[in-house]
């Protein structure tokens, strides 16, 4: 056990550094979703992998022990916290566990979900509105653009109550309306 105020990787880099249909694809993504860096899309596909192996997992311990308690309890578990993230449907099966795709958990970001309800003109600009503190979820400010947003909470997103853009007669906030009226 290291020193516990030490910030530990939460993500692994590529094994081959410089493999070009990869390196487009992170670039396209970066891009599409406004991130700052590849290593917001190796995170994502940290948790992707958790996911994945933990349903690997379970249906080992299904083939191997049939359906237990055990197995039972960790299936649900597992398969209720996706569909609390909104990463699969109610009536989801292991098969759609594994079936998910980095896209799928980059759109549970705040900074897109912040985005896709016309909240800013950009995926940039919605990230760039986080981090200074305009953005909140049940009337909570959230500073952190990769916060993964539950299904409960996606409805009470919203600008902050002393926040500038909060005033309907703002600016920014204006040409934010505008553009959405348009598209």
């Amino acid at each position: 056990m290291g020193y516990p105020g030490k910030n530990t990787k939460q993500y692994s880099s590529p094994k081959r550094r410089f493999e070009k249909a990869r390196i487009e694809t992170e670039r396209v993504l970066a891009i599409n979703y406004g991130l700052r860096n590849k290593r917001e899309i190796w995170r994502a596909n940290e948790v992707l992998k958790k996911h994945r192996s933990g349903a690997r997992e379970v249906l080992a311990m299904v083939s191997s022990l049939g359906e237990t308690e055990k197995t039972v309890a960790r299936r649900d578990e597992l398969l209720g916290t996706l569909q609390r993230y909104g990463l699969i449907g109610a009536n989801a099966a292991m098969d759609d566990v594994l079936s998910l795709k980095v896209e799928d958990i980059l759109e549970r970001r705040l900074q897109t979900i912040v985005y896709r309800k016309g909240l800013a003109r950009s995926p940039k600009q919605a990230r760039q509105l986080i981090t200074h503190g305009h953005i909140a979820i049940a009337g909570q400010r959230v500073s952190v653009p990769s916060y993964m947003v539950s299904v409960s909470e996606e409805a009470s997103i919203a600008y902050y109550a002393t926040s500038s853009f909060a005033d309907e007669a703002n600016g920014e906030r204006q040409r934010i309306m505008n553009q959405n009226q348009r598209a």
